[in-house]
C-alpha cells in the first residue's frame, strides 16, 4: 500500500495552502486589523472561526466522503446535487472568481506601474492564463509545482511582509474604530465570512483528492487522512498570515488612518518600510496568490466537468481558461458587481450543506433533514443576494429586520430554526417506523 512521503505530505499541504490564499484574504485582514485596533484579539478570533475554521470543515466534510460534492449532495437527491454542484462550479469558476483573481492582482500588483488601461490588462491577462492553463493541464504535477516550488516562494515573501508587521511596525496599536467597540468578536467573524473561502474549499476538495490519488494512493482512509492533514497545514500557514496582517493593520493608523480598504493599507506599509522594494515585494505575493488560487479553481472546474460530460479534462480546462481570460477583459468594477450577489446567494448553501453532512450520524434519514433546511437556505440565500445587488426595496420589509440581515447573515435564524423542526421531525417518523416494523 502506497504511503505519501513526509516531504511529500508538506508539500501537498502547502500545495493546499496556497490554493486558498488568494488576494481577498491578503486584503481583509489589514482593514480589518487597522479598524479593530486595540480590539485586535477578539477580532481576529473571530476571523479566523469563518475565514480558517469554516474551509478547514469543508475539507473534513469532503474528505469522509471521498473528495467531491457528488456525495456531500446526495440526501438532496441526483438532480438537485448536480444543479448545485454546477451553480458553485461555476461561480467559483470561470463566470466570476477565477477571472477576477487576475484582474485583481493586475490591479494591484502591475497597474501601479502600467496605468489601467485595456491594453496592459489584456497583455497582462493574456501572460496569466498561459502560465495558469501550463499548470492546470497536468494536475498531477501540482503538488510539485506548487507545493514545491511556488508556495515556498509565496511563504517567504509573506515571511517578510509578516516579519517586518511584527519585527518594524508602523506604529503603536491604534485606536478602536465605532464598529468594533462593542464586539469586536462578531465583526471579525463576519470579515472572515466575507473571504467566502468555503466556497472555495468545495471545489478545492476534489482538487486535494486528487492530488493525493496521482502519488499512487489508493486506500480510502489514508486519502482522507492525508486529505485532513492538508487541511490542518494549510489552516495553521493561513492562520499565521492572518494574524500577521491584522497586527499589521492594527499598527498602521499613523500612515494609514484614511485607507478605506486593505489594499490601501498593504500600499501604505510597504511603502513606508521598505520604498520601492516594498511595492515589488507586495506584487510578487499578490500575483502568486492570485495565480495559484486560479489554478486549483480552474483544475477543480476540469476534474468535475470533465466527469459530467463527454469532454476531456484538457478540453475542459483550455475551455474555461479563454472564457475566463474574456471574462477578466471586462474590468474590475463590473466583474465585482456581478459576482458579489451571485456568490452571496451561494454561501449560506455551502455553509449548510457541510455543517449538515458533519452531522450526519445524527439524523434517522438524512434526506428529512436535508432537503427543507437546504431549501429554507436557497430562499434565504437568494434573498440576500438581491439584497447584495442593489434591490432591496423589492423585498419585504420583514427580511430587511431579521437579525444580522444587514451582514448578510439574515438566513441563519431561519435556517437555525427549521434544522431543529426538520430534526425533531426525522426523530419521530424514525421512531414510528420502529414501532410499525
Amino acid at each position: 500500500m502506497t504511503r505519501l512521503k513526509s516531504s511529500d505530505l508538506l508539500a501537498l499541504g502547502f500545495m493546499t495552502f496556497a490554493l486558498f490564499l488568494g488576494a481577498g484574504n491578503i486584503i481583509f485582514p489589514p482593514s480589518a486589523g487597522l479598524a479593530a485596533g486595540e480590539n485586535l484579539l477578539p477580532a481576529a478570533l473571530g476571523f479566523l472561526l469563518t475565514g480558517v475554521g469554516l474551509p478547514l470543515l469543508t475539507i473534513v466534510a469532503l474528505a469522509r466522503v471521498g473528495g467531491g460534492m457528488a456525495l456531500l449532495t446526495a440526501p438532496l437527491g441526483k438532480r438537485a446535487g448536480v444543479l448545485l454542484a454546477v451553480a458553485v462550479y461555476l461561480a467559483i469558476g470561470p463566470l466570476f472568481a477565477t477571472p477576477r483573481t487576475a484582474v485583481v492582482s493586475f490591479e494591484m500588483a502591475v497597474a501601479p506601474f502600467t496605468g489601467n488601461s485595456g491594453v496592459p490588462l489584456l497583455i497582462y491577462t493574456l501572460a496569466y492564463f498561459a502560465a495558469v492553463l501550463f499548470l492546470s493541464l497536468n494536475p498531477g504535477q501540482l503538488v510539485d509545482r506548487i507545493g514545491k516550488f511556488i508556495a515556498p516562494v509565496l511563504l517567504a515573501a509573506l515571511l517578510v511582509l509578516g516579519g517586518a508587521a511584527l519585527l518594524m511596525p508602523a506604529g503603536e496599536i491604534g485606536q478602536v474604530t465605532a464598529d468594533y467597540q462593542a464586539a469586536p468578536f462578531v465583526q471579525g467573524f463576519l470579515q472572515g465570512y466575507l473571504t467566502m473561502d468555503t466556497l472555495g474549499a468545495l471545489v478545492f476538495g476534489i482538487v486535494i483528492a486528487t492530488a493525493i490519488r496521482d502519488r499512487g494512493v489508493t486506500d480510502g482512509a489514508l486519502i482522507t487522512r492525508y486529505s485532513v492533514i492538508a487541511g490542518l497545514i494549510a489552516a495553521v500557514g493561513l492562520s499565521l498570515v492572518y494574524l500577521a496582517l491584522f497586527y499589521l493593520g492594527a499598527t498602521s493608523q499613523g500612515i494609514a488612518g484614511e485607507a478605506q480598504n486593505g489594499v490601501q493599507v498593504l500600499t501604505a506599509y510597504v511603502q513606508y518600510s521598505f520604498g520601492t522594494a516594498g511595492s515589488l515585494l507586495l506584487a510578487v505575493v499578490i500575483t502568486l496568490a492570485c495565480l495559484t488560487t486560479a489554478v486549483g479553481l480552474l483544475t477543480a472546474c476540469g476534474e468535475f466537468f470533465s466527469g459530467l460530460l463527454p469532454l476531456s479534462y484538457r478540453v475542459v480546462v483550455l475551455v474555461f481558461g479563454l472564457f475566463s481570460l474574456l471574462v477578466a477583459n471586462q474590468g474590475l468594477t463590473q466583474l465585482i458587481s456581478i459576482s458579489v450577489p451571485v456568490l452571496v446567494g451561494l454561501y449560506p448553501l455551502a455553509i449548510v450543506l457541510v455543517a449538515l453532512s458533519l452531522l450526519d450520524n445524527l439524523w434517522l434519514s438524512p434526506r428529512r433533514v436535508f432537503v427543507p433546511v437546504m431549501t429554507v437556505a436557497l430562499v434565504f440565500g437568494l434573498i440576500d443576494g438581491f439584497a447584495a445587488a442593489g434591490f432591496s426595496q423589492w423585498l419585504p420589509a420583514l427580511f430587511g429586520e431579521l437579525p444580522l440581515a444587514g451582514q448578510s447573515l439574515g438566513w441563519l435564524l431561519p435556517v437555525l430554526l427549521t434544522l431543529l423542526l426538520a430534526a425533531l421531525l426525522d426523530r419521530a417518523l424514525g421512531r414510528q417506523r420502529a414501532v410499525m416494523a
